[in-house]
């Protein structure tokens, strides 16, 4: 079990090794596995990718992220200019229409409705890639489909069939396309595995993760 600080060195140690964050900037802290992340970087992409990196860590159970964004001038854009960006970026997804797209300060908020997780996820990674943007709210909801009756047994076969996970460690139960995960897992990592395996499924709307690292 690492202490506080070689937790710190080793979460630093990583955003140094990640080819796509810049750490120069980026502080962190530690305290009973839980990590900070604050400091600066040049795009929201980084931002994203700094935290991933550090729940990679073993020992880390949770992490708080306070990064800021200080977009170098020659990115910056004018929320206009970023909305029309995010239109034009987003065109070949007519479920997304123009009014469902807001930017403030650099802030994209994207509403509307998909039908499935993993196109909502596609939506917001094109708009952080954008320049100018400092970040996205994902609001766009999932449609609700009829039949979910089976969805809870589907997510738990899904999990088991992992090798990352441990069948007796992870309950999951389902009020419509709503998904609760509960139990334990081994790190932040196999917590969002996991959250992203119940996305995978037909139907789900919602995934409640109260999945704890232990």
């Amino acid at each position: 079990m690492r202490n506080d600080a070689q937790l710190k060195q080793a979460v630093l140690s990583e955003l140094n090794w990640e080819p796509s964050v810049d750490a120069a900037y980026i502080g962190v802290s530690a305290q009973d596995g839980v990590v900070t992340l604050m400091g600066h970087v040049a795009t929201d992409v980084q931002r994203q990718a700094a935290k991933a990196a550090a729940c990679r860590v073993k020992g880390v159970s949770a992490v708080a992220e306070e990064i800021e964004v200080n977009l170098p001038f020659d990115t910056k854009r004018g929320d206009d200019e970023i909305a029309a960006a995010v239109v034009d970026r987003l065109s070949w997804d007519v479920s997304i229409p123009r009014d469902a797209i807001k930017v403030k300060q650099g802030w994209v908020t994207l509403t509307g409705q998909v039908e499935w997780y993993y196109q909502k996820s596609a939506v917001e990674q094109e708009v952080r890639w954008l320049f100018g943007v400092v970040g996205v709210a994902n609001q766009i909801a999932i449609t609700v489909r009829p039949d979910t009756s089976k969805i809870s047994d589907d997510i738990s076969h899904a999990l088991h069939r992992s090798w990352l996970f441990d069948s007796k460690t992870i309950a999951v139960s389902a009020t419509g396309g709503h998904i609760r995960l509960t139990g334990t897992v081994r790190s932040p990592y196999e917590r969002q595995v996991a959250a992203t395996t119940a996305w995978a499924a037909p139907g789900a709307t919602a995934v409640e993760n109260d999945l704890l690292v232990v």
